[in-house]
Parts: C-alpha cells; sequence; structure tokens
C-alpha cells in the first residue's frame, strides 16, 4: 500500500464513529488559546513567563497615551472623559488633570519636567506644572495626534484632519509660544511622530499610510521638505522608531485611527454634544518622492499619491477589512531606504513598538493585550499576555518595560525572570456530536504542571458547562474525567516547583456517539427496459412517478396527481432513495417491500451500497404496494456502535390491466336530414386495478372524440357513458370507443353501424 493510499484510508476511517484525536501543538495552535504568566517560544512551547504586575487601574475605557517624566513619574493620557493621570515610580498614582474634551491621544514631557497634553475633538494642547493647567497652543485642528519634543526643545504636534504638523517653542517657562505650520503633508492625518539618528522629524500618516522624512528649512528654502520615506499597503502608519544604527522601524495597521474616532463618537453621544465623525477630505500629496527599496506583502489596492497637479482624490478617515489580507505589518527601513517586512498578521493590529539595546524588538497588539518580542532571525515570542481588550502603548523605565492596555485602561510592568505561576486555556474543541471522552496525553518536561478539563453542550463555556475536573499529573491517571458532552476545553496550570517545565503539546482522545444515518426520499419510476428499447420504435405510454420524502408526503407525481403507476409492456419498474450520513460513514441499503392487504415485508435485496433498484415488470400483480429503504452505516462502524434508519414511501398503486369496455347496439332515430340520422350508443366501463379517467370515440379511424359519463364526471372503477351523434351519414361506419383508467391503461370496443 502507497503512503499516499494509506492516508486516505485512514482518512476516511476518522469519519466513523472511532477513536478520534484533537491535538493541540507547535505557535500557531497554542497562540488561539488564553494564557497568563506564561511564554510562547518562538518553537512552539509554552513555558513559565514574566509576571506582569498591575501597577495602575483607571476607571477609563482607554489609555490612549503615555510619556515618562524625568523623575521616572508615567504621565498617563486616557478616554473617554479626557483625564491626565500621574503614576510616581513608587507605584502611588493621582488624578493630575481634567480636560474639557472627552479624549486625551497625546501626553508629552519637556526637559523640565513640564507635562504637556493634547485633547481632542477640540484640538489644544495645554501645559501641567506643578498641578496647574493652562492653554499652551491651539492649532485650529479637530485633532492632536501626537506630540514630540526635539532635542532644541521645540514641540511638534500632528494633526488632523487636515493632516498638517505644527512647530512650538517656548521660552523656558512656557512663555512667549511660538508656533506654526511646519510641514503639509496632504494626507488626512498625522497619526505618529519621532526622530532619526540625524534629528530630522519622522511622521506617520493615514489614510494612505505613507512615512515621511521632513528636513527642515535649509539655504533659500523657507519651509520644510519632505520625503516619502516608505508608503505602506496599509493605511495607517501607528508607530515609529528609530535604532541606534539609524534603521527607522513602523508599524503599519488598519484600524487604530478608525477606533479612536469611533470613540470620541461613543463620547460625544454619551455627554449629549454633536457627534464627531470622520469626513472625506480631498488630500494632495506634494514632495512625494519614490525611489524606495524592499517591496511589502502585497494588500488591497489604495489610492496612489498625488502630485500638486494632479486631480485630488477623495480619502475618507478608517479602515476596512479584506478578506486574506493583511492586518497589520512591521517594517524596518535601513539608511540606504530599502525595506523589510518583519512581521505581517492578518488577525492581530501592532499597537506600538519598543526597541531593545540587544537588537530585539518589543510590540504590543490588540488580541488581549499580547506583548512579543521579534528577534534578530525575524522569529516571534510570545511574552506575555495581559487578556485585556488590547495593548495601546509601550514604554520603557528603570523599573521595566511598562504596557497601557484598553478596555479597561490598566497600566502593567514586566517583571523580569519568571513569575511564580502561569496558566493556559485551549480553545473550545467541538468534536461534532456527544463523545465519550478518553485519555489526556502530553508531550514536554510537565514537572509542575497540572492538567484539568471541563466539557458541555453550549458552544461557549457557560454555567451550563460542567467544573474544571481534579487536576491531572501523571499519564498513568490521565484519563478525562469530565461528563460526555459536544464541546470540551483543557487547561494547564504552571507553578514555580516547575521553573523548567516546558509544554510542546497536548493530545485528547475521544470516541464520538456515531449519528444514524437519514433516508431523504424514495422514488418509484417506470420506464422502459433495453430491451424494450431496442427491439420498439414506438413510445411506451406515459411514465407515472411518487416521491416520497423523510417529511412523510408525497410529491406531485409527474403527469398525474394520482400515486398510480402502469409499466405497460417489456417495463421496467425503477426504485430510487436519496440518503445521506452526518458522519461522513459509507452506507449499505436493504429494499423491502409489501401489498397494502398484507402483514410482513418482503426483502428485495440487502447490503447494496447502489441507491436505485430495478424491478422486472411482471413481478407484481396489480394492487397498492409500499416500498422501504433500510440505511446502515455498519460499513465504517464497529458492530455495536453501528445505526440504521428507514423510510417507507406513500403507496403505489400498481394497474397494469386495461379498463372492459362493451358497448350496445347501436340505436338510429329518425331521420333528422336527408341521408342521416342520430346515433345513439351506450358504452359500460368498468377497471379492476384503479379508477376510470377518460372516453372518446372514434368514427371511421377519425379524429378521437371525448365523452363524458352519464353522471358527470369520470371519477370512478365503473361508469356508464352514452355516445350521441347527430347527423350521422346513412351507410355503413364503423365506431371505436377508447377508454383510459388513470395509469394510461387503455381499452378498447368497436361497434359497426349500418
Amino acid at each position: 500500500m502507497t503512503g499516499a493510499f494509506l492516508a486516505v484510508a485512514l482518512a476516511v476511517n476518522v469519519l466513523a464513529a472511532t477513536t478520534a484525536t484533537w491535538e493541540m501543538s507547535g505557535y500557531q495552535d497554542f497562540l488561539r488559546g488564553r494564557l497568563s504568566g506564561l511564554s510562547l517560544t518562538r518553537d512552539g512551547r509554552l513555558v513559565l513567563g514574566p509576571k506582569l504586575d498591575t501597577v495602575f487601574s483607571s476607571d477609563q475605557p482607554e489609555i490612549w497615551s503615555v510619556a515618562k517624566g524625568n523623575d521616572g513619574s508615567l504621565y498617563l493620557g486616557t478616554g473617554n472623559r479626557g483625564r491626565l493621570y500621574k503614576v510616581d515610580p513608587s507605584g502611588q498614582s493621582s488624578l493630575l488633570w481634567t480636560a474639557d474634551q472627552p479624549e486625551i491621544f497625546a501626553v508629552a514631557v519637556d526637559a523640565k519636567g513640564a507635562v504637556y497634553a493634547a485633547t481632542s475633538p477640540d484640538g489644544k494642547v495645554y501645559r501641567i506644572e506643578q498641578g496647574e493647567a493652562s492653554e499652551y497652543f491651539s492649532p485650529g485642528q479637530r485633532y492632536i495626534w501626537g506630540l514630540a519634543f526635539a532635542p532644541d526643545g521645540s514641540l511638534y504636534i500632528a494633526t488632523g484632519d487636515q493632516g498638517k504638523i505644527f512647530r512650538v517653542t517656548a521660552a523656558a517657562n512656557g512663555t512667549n509660544v511660538q508656533g506654526s505650520v511646519y510641514y503639509e503633508t496632504g494626507q488626512a492625518h498625522v497619526t505618529s511622530l519621532a526622530f532619526d539618528r540625524e534629528g530630522r522629524l519622522l511622521a506617520g500618516s493615514e489614510p494612505n499610510g505613507i512615512l515621511y522624512r521632513i528636513m527642515p528649512p535649509s539655504g533659500a528654502s523657507a519651509s520644510a521638505k519632505g520625503f516619502v520615506l516608505y508608503d505602506a499597503n496599509l493605511p495607517e502608519i501607528r508607530a515609529v522608531a528609530t535604532a541606534a544604527d539609524g534603521s527607522v522601524y513602523a508599524a503599519a495597521l488598519g484600524g487604530s485611527l478608525a477606533k479612536r474616532l469611533n470613540s470620541i463618537s461613543s463620547s460625544a453621544n454619551a455627554n449629549a454634544t454633536a457627534v464627531v465623525s470622520s469626513t472625506a477630505t480631498s488630500i494632495t500629496v506634494t514632495d512625494a518622492q519614490a525611489g524606495i527599496g524592499g517591496t511589502p506583502t502585497p494588500a488591497a489596492p489604495k489610492p496612489a499619491p498625488a502630485v500638486a497637479a494632479a486631480v485630488t482624490p477623495v480619502i475618507t478617515s478608517g479602515a476596512a477589512d479584506y478578506a486574506g489580507v493583511d492586518k497589520s505589518a512591521l517594517y524596518k527601513i535601513s539608511t540606504d531606504n530599502t525595506v523589510e517586512t518583519l512581521w505581517t498578521s492578518k488577525e492581530e493590529n501592532i499597537y506600538d513598538l519598543l526597541l531593545n539595546p540587544n537588537g530585539s524588538i518589543l510590540f504590543v497588539t490588540d488580541a488581549q493585550g499580547r506583548i512579543y518580542r521579534l528577534d534578530s532571525d525575524r522569529k516571534a515570542t510570545l511574552v506575555a499576555q495581559s487578556n485585556e481588550g488590547e495593548g495601546m502603548r509601550l514604554i520603557d523605565s528603570p523599573a521595566g518595560v511598562i504596557a497601557a492596555t484598553g478596555n479597561l485602561g490598566k497600566v502593567f510592568r514586566i517583571e523580569a525572570g519568571s513569575g511564580p505561576s502561569g496558566w493556559f486555556e485551549s480553545p473550545v474543541h467541538d468534536a461534532g456530536t456527544v463523545a465519550r471522552w478518553g485519555r489526556l496525553t502530553w508531550r514536554g518536561d510537565s514537572k509542575g504542571i497540572a492538567f484539568r478539563t471541563r466539557s458541555g453542550n453550549a458552544t461557549r463555556p457557560d454555567a451550563t458547562w460542567s467544573d474544571w475536573s481534579d487536576p491531572i499529573t501523571s499519564l498513568d491517571q490521565s484519563l478525562v474525567r469530565s461528563p460526555n458532552a459536544r464541546y470540551i476545553q483543557w487547561r494547564a496550570e504552571f507553578t514555580a516547583a516547575g521553573s523548567a517545565a516546558g509544554l510542546d503539546g497536548v493530545t485528547i482522545a475521544y470516541l464520538p456517539q456515531n449519528t444514524p444515518p437519514v433516508v431523504r426520499s424514495i422514488s418509484v419510476t417506470a420506464q422502459a427496459s433495453a430491451a424494450s428499447k431496442t427491439t420498439s420504435s414506438t413510445p411506451a405510454s406515459a411514465a407515472y412517478s411518487i416521491t416520497v420524502t423523510d417529511t412523510g408526503e408525497a410529491a406531485p407525481a409527474a403527469g398525474t396527481t394520482a400515486q398510480t403507476l402502469s409499466r405497460g409492456a417489456g417495463q421496467q419498474m425503477q426504485i430510487s432513495w436519496q440518503a445521506d450520513d452526518p458522519d461522513g460513514d459509507k452506507l449499505t441499503y436493504s429494499l423491502y417491500f409489501r401489498g397494502e392487504d398484507e402483514r410482513e415485508w418482503k426483502l428485495l435485496r440487502a447490503n447494496m451500497t447502489e441507491n436505485t433498484y430495478l424491478l422486472d415488470g411482471d413481478v407484481l400483480a396489480d394492487g397498492r404496494y409500499f416500498f422501504k429503504v433500510t440505511a446502515s452505516d455498519r460499513p465504517s462502524n464497529p458492530a455495536e456502535y453501528a445505526r440504521e434508519s428507514e423510510l417507507v414511501g406513500s403507496p403505489v398503486q400498481i394497474d397494469n390491466t386495461p379498463p372492459t369496455v362493451t358497448a350496445s347496439e347501436p340505436r338510429r332515430a329518425p331521420v333528422v336530414a336527408p341521408n342521416t340520422s342520430l346515433l345513439e350508443i351506450d358504452v359500460n366501463a368498468e377497471d379492476r386495478g384503479g379508477t376510470l379517467r377518460r372516453c372518446e370515440y372514434s368514427i371511421d379511424a377519425g379524429p378521437w372524440l371525448p365523452v363524458e359519463a352519464a353522471d358527470g364526471v369520470t371519477d370512478s372503477a365503473r361508469e356508464q357513458f352514452n355516445i350521441r351523434v347527430r347527423d350521422f351519414p346513412a351507410g355503413e361506419h364503423l365506431v371505436v370507443i377508447r377508454v383510459y383508467d388513470v395509469a394510461g391503461n387503455a381499452g378498447l370496443a368497436k361497434v359497426i353501424v349500418r
């Protein structure tokens, strides 16, 4: 047996109600679960990870921005009530200021320790010093997305929805403030700011995902000059950072700005103020130069930047999701402007990044507040997971890396070394039907790891699920004790006793309940046999078919509403059915019949794999018959677990005998016209197998003329017909009478009129 054939055979076997396994192993499998206090290595192993210490928990939905003070204090800008918090190095927190706007998207600290907070949607910058806040600068823009102090002490402000960057200077005490537009990107929003190794301003934008490097005015030029450092295939450049070697790292994504704009709208609605939403903006990109090396992962088409003389496209802020397209990406732009794509994801958005001195990169995503480390070999390690709605910001501090999250707004500190404990919860597995659980087995060093399981029949764990089982710590006693159910979930709990423990994979064996097959329909039709088709050129009588479905109702018959079947000479009866199995099992069928006045089913054929059967036309006499099909999944299941089901078709009336037709002697009435008379013939017809349907007559091989029953309706097994022909010509004539039953059988009689 070849390897390919063996693989196919095994795949077929697992469809039946035989032992199946659910295995989780490797990096991508474990990413589908939830974890706390653990790390997922780039090799796909779960190990104890650094402890996430909660530094601060606000009552706000989001912490949008974080800035570090000169003394190590953290300043946090939040939404949706526009609050500015301070968390000192000892972990003590205080409310520093409450803005009159719902969002503080940007915070910065100058060299003197003064704090600057930018509010939206009425974009203003406030200076907070010694607990007092004063308006510092109003750019006249709706949104302020970023603040950054240059080495010379000037403040750069990223705004929207006109995509302008402002430069503000002031005296050391914050007086004599002067500000103006430094650069106009032509984009709708400037979403991030940073400085490169030479002190040049870097600016990320939206909605075209362009990263600019902006040179200050020089020589005769009175304005700054922008250079497109990179044009990403994603709408927004969310975060930018510069390494010591001059390389620039940028995170691009598709949903951050839209989320913040939606937050503003929600806040405005909650406060009964005007709803703020993103509007369509005509943009013109100037000083846009190409010549960028490197090709990112292809994404959905988007408008390209235009020069000033071109027709300006209309761009709407926000992002659209495209199936199969990367949702976010991390890029490295080298000093020679070549670009490398370091990491992409179709499920997660990068919200911020932080460069480590050792060359690795930390970044945080919106997937349960995950924090990743990307090493020089481009392999990502899931360092920690906060299990909050999303990770918003990363910042370094003397006490360790700080992560700010949303939903709710919290601040975590990533401790050095491994924490004392952690856990991992698998996603829910669907066995397809109620299953009997077998053993839970694992791969890796399990010292200090305890496993638990729970099960239920709701798609998500809720109060109807079982409690977590007692711990499983030994392979010798690893039988799953959770109740039989359709869904199951497992949990691994790590303790410090297993500081060297690592989990590579977990497997649960189970036996799903075998689901019985379903017979959907039975159809009975008459058709000409192969012999009659080759020996006769005359058409067979009309075939009437009866179909019964698993609803128990007969489908309309072809050509008639009566459940009657006539095979005719040389014809066969074809019985066919449709059946399927929810488990995909192979099926065998048995076909039975019985007459209406019979008690027991007679077997026509057993253990068929095909779903049609031909019956010779002479084996059943006239009468009403039932057909039954039994389907069994025995070929795919052990005998004790095999299931079967059956369906009985609607009764089929078999009628092969034509009606008996007798005619009286013709009677001529007195002459009505010269050489003519009134002809009368009485006809009696009777059908032994069914009901009469039609009577007609022909004179001298002429056209057939209908005649109705004497009582007005032809609807009985026995009827009388009266043929009356006016102006019947003199002489000898032949009258042929034909009567049909509902099966299409015709009985004939002839009368000679002289």
